[in-house]
């Protein structure tokens, strides 16, 4: 089974690059982008049986940082 964790900072945490990709797209000519925020996708390759508890307890412990960081699993239909 193929999944999809996408990690982004939590609104309130500082993005530096996010600042830095908006400055370039402001710098390239680009107008109307307000904000940019920068984030991870992590795609794994599951066993067909793992479960979503096993799934979000990766997320807990190892992908994301909880302190700073949200997650959101999907899981892609093959």
């Amino acid at each position: 089974m193929k999944v999809r964790v996408h990690v982004s900072l939590k609104p309130g945490v500082l993005d530096p690059q996010g600042r830095a990709i908006h400055h370039s797209l402001e710098g390239l000519g680009f107008s109307g982008v307000n904000d940019v925020r920068a984030g991870r996708l992590i795609e794994l390759d599951v066993d067909d049986g793992t479960s979503d508890a096993a799934l979000d307890e990766m997320c807990r412990k190892l992908l994301a940082n909880m302190v700073i960081e949200n997650y959101r699993i999907e899981k892609v239909a093959a």
